[in-house]
């Protein structure tokens, strides 16, 4: 295990396992209305559950973007990379951004040389934009000594795919200068997931795109899932049937989405949302006839 990083992350443990939360923005409050269209006010206001953390009291829900980190197995690992700074987007909440996610992540014991996997859910501008840093007007892989690992279905799924100008910037700042150099992995996920390395496992979770995948961490008997974008926010919890508005296949989506939480609910397994605003973690428990999230508060500072 990493000593203490120097400057603490949010963190929860598993086991032996310390993952740490690397913050980047909290998206607009828009997003959600944008994202997740059925998310009306009316009905995520009707689950008071999700007061005052993962929603307002108008029923607008509360998005944000952020890495996990953690070591496993002697790798430091680093899940999903983010929107990126300086990158030319579409989307006016994430055009040239200038955060200090990279500050943020080195001072928490993380710098870019000593990361040695970088997984990445699938390959949507959020999730990827720190793949690279843009040096002396190239854009460069951030992080230089790591494996990039994406499904293979994902990949090949994008490379066919008549995309259009915003997607392909996309592409061409993060993703194809990370193959040029060699680093990325398309790995094959099967139906029943792929361990990558002792402890730390690929499930796949298709719909949002064709290969998505949730990433599952265990450690001493205790068990992680990094949702990814299967779910966006706490809300689809409850109502597993709203589906975010990129969604390449909405029913297959679902499907994943309501497989996932059944599979949670009620274990124990320590859920950490990939867009969740703080508190960002906790438990699926059954609520009603769906389900609701349990929040689990990273640990305190020298705790």
């Amino acid at each position: 295990m990493q000593s203490s990083p120097a400057t603490p992350l949010p963190h929860w443990i598993l086991g032996d396992v310390t993952v740490h939360r690397v913050d980047e923005i909290l998206l607009p409050p828009g997003t959600g209305a944008w994202l997740l269209p059925d998310a009306t006010p009316e009905v995520v206001g009707g689950q008071e559950w999700l007061h005052p953390h993962f929603a307002d009291r108008q029923g607008t829900p509360h998005i944000d973007s952020h890495s996990f980190a953690f070591v496993v197995d002697g790798l430091r690992v680093l899940v999903d990379t983010g929107v990126g700074n300086g990158k030319r987007r579409a989307n006016p909440a994430w055009h040239d951004l200038r955060t200090d996610y990279l500050e943020r992540l080195t001072a928490g014991g993380f710098p870019p040389d000593s990361v040695d996997l970088v997984i990445l859910t699938h390959l949507h501008a959020d999730h990827v934009g720190w793949n690279t840093r843009e040096v002396d007007g190239d854009w460069v892989p951030t992080f230089p000594n790591a494996r990039y690992v994406t499904s293979r279905t994902e990949r090949e799924f994008w490379a066919a795919y008549d995309i259009d100008e915003a997607r392909r910037q996309m592409f061409d700042d993060s993703v194809v200068p990370v193959e040029r150099a060699g680093l990325l992995d398309g790995v094959h996920v099967p139906a029943e997931g792929v361990e990558i390395a002792p402890g730390l496992r690929l499930t796949p979770t298709p719909g949002h795109t064709p290969g998505h995948v949730a990433v599952e961490l265990t450690s001493r008997g205790e068990t992680a899932v990094i949702t990814g974008d299967c779910v966006h926010h706490p809300v689809q919890l409850a109502h597993p049937a709203i589906g975010a508005c990129v969604d390449i296949d909405p029913r297959l989506s679902e499907a994943s989405r309501r497989a996932l939480l059944g599979s949670l609910a009620d274990t124990g397994t320590l859920v950490l949302g990939t867009h969740f605003a703080p508190p960002t973690a906790g438990h699926v428990v059954t609520h009603g006839d769906a389900y609701r999230l349990r929040p689990v508060p990273p640990v305190e500072s020298g705790a």
